[in-house]
């Protein structure tokens, strides 16, 4: 089954489940454009810290993240030092994992080092000219060549946390690529 009705009748892509708040993501944001070096940076970064984890434990958790983060705002989450790492370790309404908040931090800093809408251009220079949108679930790929060849760039500049199943997801929910499965509402919008 890779459709589901919804209970306001709206078919979705079966991964939404009865999850109200994966619903209003699924409809308003996944697969939606997503444009500006914060809204990307904001976007790698949760997806960083998605690793291993299922993406509705970080989006029940973004609201704290984004307070916590100062909005993903990188010329503020660049100058965190370790009282800020030691404040961030002990907050429950997080994912409490010292590489990746470490990470952020550090990718913070090498944001900075870009011009402004440079971060944008350049990941989306990886996305693809066309994409086959998947029939099935069975279709989404866990990686793909784009998504590699943006990893392997992104951890050439010093970036960590943005393997090529992370960044596939990043291309996915900043809509990069729509894998959206036929017969869900949104294909047809």
């Amino acid at each position: 089954m890779d459709v589901r009705l919804g209970a306001d009748g709206r078919a979705r892509c079966a991964w939404v489940g009865d999850d109200l708040e994966y619903a209003r993501y699924h409809d308003e944001e996944w697969g939606v454009p997503l444009h500006g070096d914060r809204a990307l940076f904001e976007k790698m970064s949760l997806e960083g810290f998605q690793a291993g984890l299922s993406w509705i434990t970080i989006l029940r958790k973004r609201p704290r993240f984004r307070e916590v983060f100062a909005g993903f705002e990188p010329e503020v989450v660049a100058a965190f030092g370790d009282d800020d790492v030691a404040r961030l370790m002990t907050d429950a309404g997080i994912i409490r994992n010292r590489a990746k908040i470490e990470a952020t931090i550090s990718n913070a800093r090498l944001v900075l080092d870009l011009e402004p809408g440079e971060l944008d251009a350049f990941m989306w220079s990886f996305a693809p000219a066309s994409h086959r949108r998947p029939a099935t679930f069975a279709e989404v790929p866990a990686t793909t060549p784009a998504s590699d060849a943006l990893s392997k760039a992104l951890r050439k500049r010093g970036f960590r946390f943005v393997g090529p199943t992370t960044m596939y997801a990043l291309m996915q929910s900043a809509g990069m690529v729509d894998d959206h499965v036929h017969g869900c509402w949104r294909v047809l919008t």
